[in-house]
Order: C-alpha cells, then sequence, then structure tokens
C-alpha cells in the first residue's frame, strides 16, 4: 500500500488536529504538520502487514523524510508528534537509527498493552511457535479510546479500520518496547511524553520508566487526568495540544544543540556497564556459578564442535571465527558435535551478525553505484578485512570497481585472506596486505586515494573513542570529498552479560567484554571526523547497524 492509497485516510482522521495547530499559529514554518500522521501509517501498517515491528520502521523514515521534503525543511527542523503505537516505533527509530531531528512528542505509547487475559502473552507466544501466523481481533471499542462521541463513533463504524492484528507484531510490540525502555539513555532528543490519566488500553508504569532513562537535557512528561488512551482526540485535547504548543515553542526558540558525546566513553551509561562487566559477577552468585559451569561445559564438550574449537583457539570476536560464522555449516567430530555447533550458530548473535554481512553487501553495492553515478573512480579500501568474504562476495562481479585493498592486523587472516582471492580468481583485482586499522598515519598514505572506505566490526571491540577517532581521522584524510565511508555499530547486544561471563576475545583469551555504543554516539564520531551520514539499516534484533556516509567537501 502506498502513501498516496492512504493518503485521503489521513486527511479525514487528521484534519480536526492540524486545525487546532494552524489556529494557534503552530505552522508549517515551525513543525512539518504531515509528521503528525506517524500515528495513523503505523497503526494501519500493523494491522495490515504481518512483518516484524522494526521492518514496519522504514516506512515511517520515508515518510519523515517525504513530509520535510514536501516542506522544504531539514530533519533538524522537524517536530514528529506520535500517538500508541506509532509512538513506540517512533521512540524505536529515534533509539536505533539517532535521526537528527528536532524533537519528539509521544503520546500514550503503547509499551505495554493491557492484555486482560491471565498468561496472555506467553499463550500467543507458544501458540504462535506452534501453530504459525494467525491474527488476533483487538477488543478496543470508540468508548475506551476518547470521550468525544462523535470520534468514538467514527472510530466503531469507519470501514477502514481493521481490527485484526497479526499475533508477530503484537508479541515483537511487546519485546521491542522492553528493549527500548531498558536502554532509553540512548536516546538524547528533547522529549515531550503526554501520559493519559485513564487508560484502558496501555500501562503507564513502562511510560514513566522509558522517561526516566532518557538522557535529553530537555525533556518534560505531563499527565492529562481523566483522559483516555486517544490522548490527541479526547474531548478535552485542547489541553494536550497546548503543552505540545509550549514545548515546541521552546524547541524553535532556541538553535538545535546537538548531545555531547565527547566523553561517553569515559562518563556515559555505557562506559558505566562496560567497567562493571570487566569486573565480573558477584563470587558465587548464581550468575557467577552458572557463568563457571558454561565455561567448564565449553571445555568438555566444546572440542567436539568445530565453531566453538575454533572460537577458544583464536578468540570468539577473531576474523577466523567470524568467517566460520558467514558460511553458517555446522560442523563437528561427531553427531553430537554438529548439533552443538548447530545451535552455536544460531545464536541470536551470530544470526545478527549474518544480517549485518548481508546489509553490508547490500550497501557497498549501493555506494560503488553512487559513485559511479557521481563520475568517480571506484577505489574501495577494507582496513580490518578480516577473511574479506562479505567484500570479495560484494565486489565479485563489479566491473565498475579499479582497485580494492583489503588489509588486516592478524598474518593469521591476511594468509587466510589471500588464499580466498586466489581460490577465486581475483589476484589480479584485489590486494590484501597487513596493517593497523588505528594508525592514521598509515591511513592517510594509503594508495591510491580510496573513494569507499569499509569498517565493519572493528570500532565495537575497542571501548576507548580515541583510537576510534584516530581511525576514522586517517580516513577523511585519505577519502577524497565525495567518498563513501561505510562503518558498523553495536548499539544494544541481548547477550552483553554472557558474552563477558563465557566467552574468550582475540586479545590473549582474556574475556571477550563489549562496550555498547549508541547510535548517536557512533554517528557523531563520525560526523566530527568529516563524514555526513546518508543510509543506514539494522537488523530486525536492534543489535547491529551498518551505516553510509559521504565525505564532507570541507
Amino acid at each position: 500500500m502506498t502513501l498516496y492509497q492512504i493518503k485521503p485516510l489521513f486527511q479525514t482522521l487528521l484534519r480536526p488536529t492540524m486545525f487546532w495547530l494552524y489556529k494557534h499559529h503552530v505552522t508549517a514554518n515551525h513543525i512539518n504538520l504531515a509528521a503528525l500522521a506517524l500515528s495513523l501509517i503505523t497503526g494501519l501498517l500493523l494491522m495490515l502487514v504481518a512483518q516484524p515491528i522494526l521492518f514496519l520502521l522504514l516506512p515511517i523514515v520515508l515518510f519523515i523524510r517525504f513530509a520535510a521534503s514536501d516542506s522544504q525543511v531539514g530533519l533538524d527542523e522537524v517536530v514528529v508528534i506520535a500517538q500508541s503505537v506509532g509512538a513506540v516505533l517512533v521512540a524505536t527509530w529515534v533509539h536505533d537509527y539517532a535521526p537528527a531531528i528536532r524533537g519528539l512528542v509521544l503520546a500514550s505509547p503503547a509499551f505495554k498493552v493491557k492484555l486482560y487475559v491471565p498468561l496472555a502473552r506467553p499463550v500467543l507466544a507458544l501458540w504462535h511457535r506452534l501453530r504459525g501466523l494467525f491474527f488476533i481481533n483487538s477488543y478496543v471499542k470508540g468508548r475506551y479510546l476518547t470521550h468525544d462521541r462523535q470520534r468514538g463513533a467514527s472510530f466503531n463504524n469507519d470501514p477502514l479500520i481493521t481490527r485484526a492484528i497479526a499475533v508477530n507484531i503484537l508479541l515483537d510490540l511487546y519485546k521491542t518496547s522492553e528493549r527500548i525502555i531498558r536502554d532509553a539513555a540512548a536516546i538524547t532528543l528533547p522529549t515531550q511524553l503526554l501520559i493519559s490519566g485513564d487508560d484502558y488500553v496501555v500501562h503507564r508504569q513502562p511510560q514513566i520508566d522509558f522517561y526516566q532513562r532518557l538522557r535529553s537535557p530537555l525533556k518534560e512528561l505531563h499527565l492529562l487526568p481523566g483522559f483516555y488512551h486517544d490522548t490527541l482526540g479526547e474531548e478535552n485535547r485542547a489541553l494536550a495540544f497546548e503543552k505540545m504548543q509550549s514545548f515546541i515553542s521552546r524547541l524553535y526558540a532556541n538553535k538545535s544543540q546537538k548531545f555531547d558525546y565527547q566523553h561517553e566513553d569515559c562518563t556515559g551509561p555505557s562506559a558505566d556497564r562496560w567497567r562493571l562487566l570487566s569486573g565480573g559477577p558477584v563470587p558465587l552468585s548464581p550468575v557467577d556459578l552458572a557463568y563457571r559451569f558454561m565455561r567448564k561445559a565449553m571445555k568438555l564438550f566444546g572440542t567436539h564442535s568445530s565453531g566453538l574449537h575454533l572460537g577458544m583457539s583464536t578468540g570468539f570476536d577473531s576474523g577466523s571465527s567470524l568467517d566460520y560464522v558467514y558460511q553458517n555449516q555446522p560442523q563437528g567430530s561427531n553427531a553430537f558435535g554438529r548439533l552443538v555447533d548447530k545451535i552455536y550458530l544460531n545464536s541470536v548473535g551470530w544470526r545478527g551478525i549474518r544480517q549485518r554481512k548481508t546489509h553490508l553487501q547490500i550497501l557497498i553495492k549501493q555506494a560503488v553505484a553512487d559513485l559511479h553515478a557521481k563520475g568517480l573512480a571506484v577505489r574501495v579500501v577494507d582496513i580490518a578485512a578480516g577473511h574479506g568474504r562479505y567484500v570479495l562476495d560484494a565486489l565479485a562481479n563489479e566491473p565498475a570497481v579499479s582497485d580494492i585493498l583489503l588489509r588486516d592486523y592478524s598474518e593469521l587472516n591476511v594468509a587466510q585472506g589471500q588464499e580466498m582471492i586466489a581460490q577465486r580468481g581475483m589476484s589480479g583485482r584485489v590486494r590484501f596486505e597487513q596493517g593497523d586499522a588505528f594508525n592514521p598515519e598509515e591511513l592517510s598514505a594509503l594508495t591510491p586515494r580510496p573513494t569507499l572506505a569499509i569498517v565493519s566490526g572493528l570500532y565495537e571491540l575497542f571501548p576507548e573513542n580515541e583510537q576510534v577517532k584516530n581511525s576514522l581521522a586517517g580516513l577523511a584524510n585519505a577519502i577524497e570529498p565525495g567518498g563513501i565511508l561505510i562503518y558498523t555499530g553495536q548499539p544494544w547486544h541481548p547477550q552483553l552479560e554472557m558474552i563477558a561471563g563465557v566467552l574468550t576475545s582475540h586479545k590473549d583469551g582474556k574475556p571477550w567484554v563489549m562496550r555498547v555504543r549508541s547510535q548517536g554516539e557512533m554517528d557523531s564520531l563520525v560526523r566530527d571526523a568529516g563524514f555526513d551520514k546518508c543510509t543506514q539499516r539494522i537488523d530486525e534484533w536492534g543489535i547491529f547497524t551498518v551505516s553510509m556516509a559521504v565525505r564532507r567537501d570541507n
């Protein structure tokens, strides 16, 4: 369903809201009114599309960019207003993509829908696993949403409003909401939260938890007594709009301020968490005992699993381990070992890694096409390529690429990569050499000057930002203006504690302890180095991101 097919529905339902804003002088000169349609577009998509929640973010991004372009304003002039499920998706978008918008207004975000049937969520999850996709009819009636009888009647009678919602959407909504609430500190945009006082549809406490963890220097919460769930469609909605108008006016009264990430690796919440993980769990606590048992089991049975054996030998974050995960072929010394290997390769982290490889290949091909369209020679460098599999896969049939240089610090990775190049018959096009990805002098002196640089899975392994800044500075010197940087990020990981407690890294067998960087922090480092981010991909679990940025002229 295209934007233009559902535009009449937007116009019908949004007209009262847009008229109120216009009447009170909150015009398109101050706020992109079209962004108000977000709660409607997401609601409609949720009812009609049985896809994971994160797949629904793309239409939101496209719609906001369309609205900004249509209003002839930059994204930094856009305030997004979203309600209910739309508010959850917008919060997810801001968390996962770190867009440079002016601010947010979230009304009654549906972080936790009230399911009045006991044990409804685990039962739905079990039934979904056994039966597959099915749809649930919503119990919500107009009288539970608003005191405005006319609006409630329009909700009940509108043939375009469907009651069916896919079960996977409902379950994904819960999981995504829990992730965003736990990691709300990654959201640093100015945010206003409107909470309905008598909401029969969603729980209040998750909304408060989300708000309290936000790190924006400008945020405010308003509890609206007597309001039902449809906050912006309530009988006394003027009260909500007055709060919005005041907040939005303040946002535009001052110059847009970017959050300061300069000391995030020392004083931010992710730095605190990294230090706690580095210290290990409380000795002899249940968590400590569980991790000890898992380490013992790995040593005992890991030799039968090729993946576990490789990880214990070279480090689970090594290029060799990563290449094994990319191949995704369970191997072992016996049937038991192959079963263990299959379980290992199917862990959510490794599934995310394989999705990251897919996203890398998509953006590499897009970057090659963009450079070719600009009339620039396509010269590629990957400064920490591992074995180089994802680059070779992406560029094998790209005649526009004139030069490919792969680099890695590990002699083993260089040797394995050179062997792979020879096996593919690409020795005439591809070079593989040893090099330090954090040495700005080495990177600045790369010849010929690259027009496409790739950094995948490297910065996530090092908690300090100084090394990352040095690397990016070297790449900024090497890449000519208009050239492209593709970089990866890890804003969140569901297994961070387990990895730190059980797995070892390539750094002399030390525990693999990672500091996650929010997407905002990672993008800030890239921006400060002289690149402008233009697009991004993220996996369905919200773990790994792949972004593309263009080298600025200055």
